[in-house]
């Protein structure tokens, strides 16, 4: 983005009055190419919910709706392509659709459990695209790597029958992590690793329950590591060999440590619901510290985003009073409260909130640590919109548990 206007100044310099109008075509073909950006893996490119796209609208058109059946699976999009889950007939089934239309490219689906115990069930995780390949983990361990263009299955397995880790109450939820020539997975309680070119097991860990929550690549001191969410506690994990490198512990009502966490510098923000709430970590030293420790943040699932040292997520329980809060990262002081708009999940681009309410009401605001200020509110969805909305090339993706999925054009 920072290379724009510089562009912009060099060709108006170096171009010939003749040649202005081929040149500003180009200057606006490239200016698209920047402003645009795929989301191939959950919480995108960043894996921290944040987007590069220039959000230079506010307006909201919808483009077109699919229903890929009962789920939770957010979206990722690649090469013109946008990946999600869900479940219908006893089905789970992954699904590739055209961004342009929402046309079916391809689909695979197999034998699956709707597994409906106290929410509408259906799939969780959503897909990861790398390197040509779609990589995808069901609830019950089902795991798939595709081509991500055809759909033919490259390898598939089934990990929890192989590790016979145990199957935490609402399945496994974390979608997979490519990291070098392994695909780590949420499974056992520090992790299981498969090698992504052919699905063996390289390494894995005990078979207490996980967490629910993506494996989160960092880096500290120069050493690579993974954090995984148990179901009791954060871990720092050796990507290499499974090693677990310090554990802090982080006991959930139910074992939900299910909201990603989130780095800055030595500072790794955790939060989960249930009025458990949220800490600071300082993982300076070989032991983490707690920076401080407060319930001003409560993550039940849908992660928070952090923008110039403030953290914007929903706070509170889906079946209770929830609300869309900003805190500092760096103190965990509250500095807005927006409780109009109740559960909901949310991602950034541009220095705006994208948040979509539990109602199905799309918001983009200014992401304002002084107050809550929407740009926009619009409707785009009805029923219990729990997944969060995903902006890529210039579209919003969302969907609810019922299996609606809209595509509006924000440019």
């Amino acid at each position: 983005m920072i290379f724009q206007l510089p562009l912009a100044g060099v060709l108006m310099k170096l171009i010939d009055p003749p040649q202005m109008k081929i040149s500003f075509l180009l200057l606006a073909a490239f200016t698209s190419f920047v402003q645009a950006a795929d989301w191939p893996i959950w919480r995108g490119p960043t894996r921290d919910g944040l987007s590069l796209e220039k959000l230079t609208g506010t307006g909201v058109k919808k483009l077109w709706y699919a229903n890929p059946g009962i789920g939770f699976s957010s979206f990722t999009v690649a090469n013109g392509r946008v990946y999600t889950t869900g479940h219908s007939e006893e089905k789970d089934t992954v699904f590739c659709l055209d961004t342009d239309s929402g046309k079916l490219i391809w689909k695979h689906d197999y034998p699956a459990d709707l597994g409906d115990k106290y929410y509408e069930g259906g799939t969780s995780a959503t897909p990861t695209i790398e390197d040509g390949k779609a990589y995808h983990l069901s609830r019950w361990g089902d795991v798939f790597c595709f081509d991500a263009a055809t759909g033919k299955i490259v390898w598939q397995k089934n990990i929890q029958q192989e590790t016979e880790a145990n199957i935490p109450d609402w399945g496994f939820s974390g979608s997979p992590l490519v990291s070098g020539k392994l695909l780590i997975l949420n499974v056992g309680k520090a992790g299981t690793a498969l090698d992504k070119a052919t699905g063996k097991t390289v390494w894995t860990s005990d078979t207490d329950n996980a967490g629910y929550s993506t494996p989160y690549p960092i880096s500290l001191n120069g050493k690579s590591q993974v954090v995984i969410g148990s179901g009791r506690a954060y871990k720092g994990v050796d990507p290499t060999n499974g090693t677990v490198l310090w554990e802090h512990t982080w006991s959930t009502s139910y074992g939900v440590n299910a909201a990603d966490p989130i780095l800055s510098g030595t500072k790794l923000f955790i939060s989960s619901g249930y009025n458990k709430g949220c800490a600071l970590l300082d993982l300076a030293s070989a032991t983490p510290t707690e920076v401080w420790r407060s319930r001003v943040m409560r993550n039940q699932f849908n992660s928070s985003v952090l923008i110039d040292g403030h953290l914007y997520g929903s706070d509170g329980d889906e079946s209770k009073s929830a609300s869309l809060k900003c805190i500092d990262f760096a103190t965990g002081t509250e500095k807005w409260n927006a409780a109009d708009v109740g559960f909901c999940s949310l991602m950034a681009a541009d220095g705006k909130l994208i948040v979509l309410t539990a109602k199905g009401e799309l918001i983009i605001a200014k992401a304002d640590a002084g107050k809550f200020e929407p740009i926009s509110r619009t409707p785009i969805l009805s029923g219990r919109c729990w997944s969060a909305p995903v902006l890529a090339n210039g579209r919003i993706y969302a969907r609810n548990a019922a299996g609606q999925m809209v595509c509006v054009s924000v440019k």
